[in-house]
């Protein structure tokens, strides 16, 4: 379980396709308080550390992931930038919303624009997924909490506010890049119940 606050930026090391497609990402945790079997969460991607060294650690990921998530569209490469959080534990502050780590799909950004200092991004969901996005809800995008401004179709907007480009990927994102989206989770639990009583 995490919240969408990112606490750390990550890089893409190495990637080995041998099986299930392994990858080492460097970090700046202190990896000696992070057990072998540890989740953490990569663009928001819970994944599990399989090895670790002082400044990174590796993980497995199977082709089901790939297949769901940008990785699956080339995204992952070395060098490349990733958000990271590690797991909630209890008593920490719930900052964000609660996130699974589990993506729903890709979406894509499909237009950005400075308004002050902050940029609205505007995104195209799934068709699927859309549904369950709502105007001042949350959505995890890569792994980053975010309020939910508009929604319009498949196309939903959010404001992203200079810390959260200085602290994540966010400062580097580009028009078309694909991004994992995890939906609400009381947003699909209500839908979910709305079908039953239908």
């Amino acid at each position: 379980m995490f919240t969408g606050i990112v606490t750390d930026m990550g890089e893409v090391r190495a990637l080995d396709q041998a099986g299930d497609l392994r990858a080492r990402i460097g970090c700046h945790y202190d990896m000696e308080g992070v057990d072998i079997g540890a989740s953490i969460a990569c663009d928001g991607v819970c994944l599990t550390v399989i090895a670790k060294g002082a400044d990174w650690f590796d993980v497995e990921i199977s082709a089901e992931t790939v297949s769901k998530t940008s990785i699956g569209r080339n995204s992952w490469h070395v060098g490349r930038r990733l958000n990271l959080e590690r797991a909630l534990k209890v008593g920490d502050e719930l900052g964000g919303h609660i996130v699974s780590g589990h993506v729903d799909g890709v979406a894509e950004i499909v237009a950005m624009r400075d308004e002050g200092d902050s940029t609205r991004f505007t995104f195209r969901a799934p068709e699927a997924l859309a549904k369950y996005i709502a105007p001042k809800g949350s959505v995890a995008l890569n792994g980053t909490s975010l309020t939910v401004n508009e929604v319009e179709g498949t196309t939903f907007g959010v404001n992203i506010i200079p810390h959260t480009k200085a602290a994540t990927t966010w400062g580097a994102a580009q028009p078309g890049y694909p991004v994992n989206l995890e939906i609400d989770t009381l947003a699909r639990y209500v839908a979910r119940l709305q079908e039953w009583n239908a």
